[in-house]
């Protein structure tokens, strides 16, 4: 797997589901997001069983996320029409309706690749060839800031991704590093020998 915190965020052009239905032959990350936050995230299979939990609690976070200034994007290796296929089946039919968000296909698999993403099988739960459950938050130039990856059966909390934008956020406007457990509203720390002493001295005790 790569680690891709610091670098450019790999670049794509593929066909997608746009948040508003519609369905495109060329969805270009670097266009849509330019200037942007964004959060990247890739999950093994339509019309599965840990995913569609995850798509929809997305879903419901994607209005404070724009709040933030941040796109999101979805990915599995389905094609577009299947995911089209998977908004238009009802939640309480095992499908995501009709989620906010842009899902786009890695058919070739080629993004997976460049992300460092595509299971191998092997010792984990994954089948060989899907996209893990990765998360990427890009910032406002391009560059990944954060990434996570869970084995299959681990589903992501959602209000973590929505937290570690807001952290980067406040550390990109005040200058100050976000410690363990940093929330919105929180103190952040002055990142000198003085302000970790002072940032302990009174806080420690939340920690």
């Amino acid at each position: 797997m790569s680690i891709l915190v610091g670098k450019k965020a790999p670049d794509f052009d593929t066909p997608a589901v746009l948040g508003d239905g519609s369905i495109v032959d060329s969805f270009k990350l670097s266009e849509a997001i330019k200037g942007k936050y964004a959060v990247v995230f890739f999950y093994p299979l339509d019309f599965t069983f840990v995913c569609p939990s995850e798509l929809i609690a997305m879903d419901h976070r994607v209005s404070k996320l724009k709040e933030l200034g941040c796109e999101v994007v979805g990915l599995s290796i389905d094609s577009h029409f299947t995911h089209n296929a998977w908004r238009n089946t009802p939640v309480n039919a095992g499908g995501i309706g009709a989620v906010s968000y842009t899902l786009a296909a890695d058919m070739d698999h080629s993004i997976a690749k460049a992300y460092g993403i595509e299971a191998e099988g092997g010792d984990s739960y994954y089948p060989a060839g899907v996209a893990m459950r990765a998360t990427f938050v890009i910032d406002e130039n391009g560059i990944v800031r954060h990434q996570v990856v869970n084995d299959e059966p681990l589903g992501r909390n959602m209000d973590e991704v929505v937290r570690i934008v807001e952290a980067l956020q406040f550390f990109k406007e005040n200058g100050q590093v976000c410690p363990a457990g940093w929330n919105k509203g929180d103190a952040g720390m002055v990142n000198t020998p003085d302000g970790v002493a002072k940032y302990l001295a009174e806080n420690s005790d939340k920690l």
